[in-house]
């Protein structure tokens, strides 16, 4: 699998009394599998073409001013076929024999806190990966779950590795577990497997033991000198 990606970057320089920096950024990747291409700015994602459904997607809010113009989605297109071309070139002119490899790192978490029989999101973040591409499956209970489940646009990294994250949505009832499973040639194992099981906070007694006792000493004290400032004013 080989991939092939063209990164512009543009830095704009502001002069005011401080110099401020700000990075514009254009990217354009493919491989046999994969393509990419969105634009950045300052680390954040203002557009990606989403090729599976055929639509450029804006991800800037409204007031942001987000990019876009008639035409958008068509021209990211024609940048993944100039992009396949390059990719084409190259693997005959250089005959690439090393290649970078960065295994994945995994975490899963839910998106809101857990409420038992209320729906929620799991999300598995996917770290540190090159090259694309990248698969992830769930379980639910060791069996697959196929339904209600989505993966994301590839991140970019300063390093040059990307990230990527899958999300589940879920209604959570006690006993359930929920698996995420990264695939990945640069593993050792070609994936990695991370755990996630309905746990809910039950309050512990401690702090009303402790508040009990508490209340309860304090007015054996209430009580102890009440007894005797009484005794103390009979022996006058």
């Amino acid at each position: 699998m080989e991939m092939y990606g063209v990164l512009l970057m543009l830095t704009v320089f502001v002069s005011t009394e401080t110099q401020v920096v700000h990075r514009d950024v254009q990217f354009t990747g493919c491989s046999d599998t994969e393509k990419e291409y969105l634009y950045g700015f300052d680390g954040e994602e203002l557009y990606h073409s989403d090729f599976i459904r055929k639509e450029g997607v804006v991800t800037a809010p409204d007031f942001a001013d987000p990019i876009g113009f008639t035409g958008f989605y068509e021209g990211g297109v024609a940048a993944i076929e100039v992009c396949k071309q390059n990719l084409a070139l190259d693997i005959k002119v250089y005959k690439p024999t090393d290649e970078q490899l960065d295994p994945p790192d995994a975490s899963v978490y839910s998106e809101d806190d857990v409420v038992l029989e209320v729906e929620n999101t799991l999300i598995c973040l996917v770290t540190g990966l090159f090259p694309p591409p990248v698969n992830v499956s769930w379980t639910k209970n060791n069996q697959i779950v196929t339904e209600d489940v989505s993966l994301s646009q590839y991140r970019r990294n300063n390093d040059g590795t990307f990230n990527i994250f899958s999300s589940l949505k879920f209604t959570p009832a006690e006993g359930d577990i929920y698996s995420c499973t990264v695939y990945h040639k640069a593993l050792e194992s070609r994936f990695i497997t991370k755990t996630w099981d309905v746990d809910v906070a039950v309050p512990g007694v401690g702090p009303a033991v402790f508040c009990g006792v508490g209340l309860s000493l304090g007015l054996l004290g209430v009580a102890a000198g009440t007894f005797f400032l009484i005794k103390g004013n009979n022996c006058n």
